[in-house]
C-alpha cells in the first residue's frame, strides 16, 4: 500500500510540474504574438501551481506575470503591474540569481516616468477645472508611482495632498498614516544650477549629474537647497481628514502626537483651538488661544479671537483690552473696532432694564438716559471707525444709524440713511 502511495504521490507532483511548464510556455507564447489575454489567463492557471517550482521556473513565472500585465508598455492597471514587477525583483534578490531585474528595471523606470508625467498633467487639469473627481484622478496617478517606486516617497505625499483637494478623505488619510508610519520627513537636498543659454533654474537628481553639466559649460551658479522637513504639515492634514471624516477623537490623538512631537507649533496649536470651538468647547478654545498669544504675541487675529471669547463669556472690560490690543498691532483691524464698540453697548444692558422698570418715574428715567447716550458716544467713534476701515459693512452702517437717530445726530443720520438703501 505504501509504495502504492508513493508512486501516486509521483504522479500528482509530476502532473503539476507538466502543468505549471505548459501554462507557463502557452503564457511566453501568447506574450510573442501580442495576445496578452490568453497570456494573462494562462499565468493565473500556473499561478495555483506555482509554489513547489525550482528557482528558475518561478523567476520565468515572475517575469512573465509582469510582461502579460505590462504589455508592452499599454497596460492600464499600474498597481497590477507594479506588484509584479516587484514581485519578480525581490523574489530575484532574495535568491540571489538577477536573471531578469535589470530588463525589468528599464521597464519599470520608464513606467515610472510616464505615469507621474500623467499625474502631472492631470493636476494641471485638475488646478483649473477645480473638479474633485480630476484631483482624485491626479492622486491615482501619484499614489501608483509610489507603488512602482517605494523610495519615492514624495510622490505618496503628493497623493495625500491632491487626495484632500479631491475630498477623498479616507485616501488622504491612508496616504498621510502611511507616510507617518514610514518616518516620511521630506527632508531632502535640491541639487541646482542656471542654464547659461535660458537662464532658467534646472534640478540635478545628485550633484554626480550637475558636475557633469558644469564641466561641459551648460551650467553655472551650483547651488544646494535644503527642503525643510514636512512632518509637522503632515500631522496637521491628516487630523484635517480625521475632522472631515468626523472622527474628532482621532484628529484629537493626532494632533496630540503632532505637538508632542513639534512643542512649540503655532500651527498645531491653532488647529487644536479651531478644533475645540468646533466642538463647541469654548473655554478650551480660549485657553489654547491664550497659549498661541505666549508663542506668538504679534498676531492680533489672536487678540481678537480671545476678545471674542471674553464678550460671549460676559466679559466685557477684558475682551475690550484684547481687541484693543489686536488695534495696537493692527490700526486697520475693522472687526476689533466694531467689537469695542458693541463692547461698550453691551454696557448700557442693565441700565435699558432700569428705565424699563421706571417708565412712571420721568426723573429717574432721564438721569439713566444720560447715561446710555453717554454710553453711546464713547461707542460712537469705534463704529465710525470701523465702517471707516469697510465701508460696506451693512451692520456697522445699521448700528451708526441707531446711535445717530439716539443721538440727534440728524446731518449723519441722513447721510448714513443714504449708505444703507444703497447697501440693503
Amino acid at each position: 500500500m505504501k509504495k502504492q502511495l508513493l508512486i501516486l504521490s509521483a504522479f500528482l507532483i509530476s502532473m503539476t510540474i507538466f502543468g505549471q511548464k505548459n501554462e507557463i510556455k502557452s503564457a511566453e507564447k501568447a506574450i510573442k504574438s501580442g495576445d496578452f489575454a490568453t497570456a494573462i489567463s494562462s499565468i493565473k492557471q500556473a499561478e495555483g501551481l506555482i509554489g513547489n517550482a525550482d528557482q528558475k521556473t518561478k523567476a520565468k513565472f515572475y517575469y512573465l506575470k509582469s510582461m502579460a500585465l505590462y504589455k508592452n508598455g499599454n497596460g492600464k492597471n499600474v498597481d497590477a503591474i507594479a506588484s509584479a514587477f516587484n514581485e519578480l525583483v525581490k523574489f530575484e534578490k532574495d535568491s540571489k540569481k538577477l536573471k531578469y531585474t535589470n530588463e525589468i528595471n528599464v521597464l519599470k523606470n520608464a513606467l515610472i516616468q510616464k505615469t507621474a508625467e500623467r499625474a502631472s498633467e492631470n493636476y494641471r487639469k485638475a488646478a483649473e477645472s477645480k473638479d474633485p473627481k480630476d484631483y482624485v484622478n491626479a492622486a491615482k496617478g501619484f499614489e501608483q508611482v509610489f507603488a512602482l517606486s517605494s523610495t519615492d516617497t514624495t510622490f505618496l505625499d503628493n497623493a495625500a495632498l491632491v487626495y484632500y483637494l479631491g475630498e477623498d478623505y479616507e485616501s488622504s488619510k491612508n496616504a498621510y498614516s502611511k507616510l507617518l508610519d514610514l518616518n516620511y520627513t521630506g527632508i531632502a537636498t535640491e541639487y541646482l544650477a542656471t542654464n547659461k543659454q535660458t537662464g532658467k533654474e534646472v534640478a540635478y537628481p545628485d550633484k554626480k549629474a550637475r558636475a557633469m553639466q558644469l564641466k561641459l559649460g551648460l551650467v553655472e551658479n551650483p547651488r544646494d537647497e535644503v527642503k525643510d522637513s514636512r512632518r509637522e504639515l503632515i500631522f496637521k492634514n491628516l487630523a484635517q481628514n480625521y475632522s472631515k471624516l468626523e472622527q474628532n477623537e482621532k484628529a484629537f490623538e493626532t494632533i496630540a502626537e503632532g505637538r508632542k512631537e513639534f512643542p512649540e507649533s503655532y500651527s498645531l496649536l491653532i488647529d487644536e483651538a479651531n478644533m475645540y470651538y468646533k466642538a463647541g468647547d469654548n473655554e478650551k478654545f480660549k485657553e489654547k488661544l491664550e497659549e498661541a498669544i505666549s508663542l506668538n504675541p504679534t498676531e492680533p487675529t489672536l487678540y481678537y479671537n480671545v476678545g471674542v471669547m471674553n464678550m460671549d463669556q460676559g466679559n466685557i472690560d477684558e475682551a475690550i483690552g484684547f481687541f484693543k490690543k489686536s488695534i495696537e498691532l493692527n490700526p486697520e483691524y475693522a472687526d476689533s473696532y466694531n467689537n469695542i464698540g458693541a463692547a461698550i453697548i453691551e454696557k448700557a444692558g442693565p441700565i435699558i432694564e432700569e428705565m424699563n422698570k421706571s417708565l412712571s418715574d420721568f426723573d429717574k428715567y432721564d438721569k439713566l438716559q444720560v447715561q446710555q447716550f453717554e454710553i453711546y458716544k464713547e461707542a460712537l467713534p469705534y463704529y465710525e471707525k470701523a465702517y471707516e476701515l469697510k465701508p460696506d459693512n451693512i451692520n456697522a452702517v445699521q448700528t451708526l444709524m441707531g446711535l445717530y437717530e439716539n443721538l440727534d445726530m440728524q446731518d449723519k443720520l441722513t447721510a448714513i440713511k443714504e449708505v444703507y438703501e444703497k447697501l440693503k
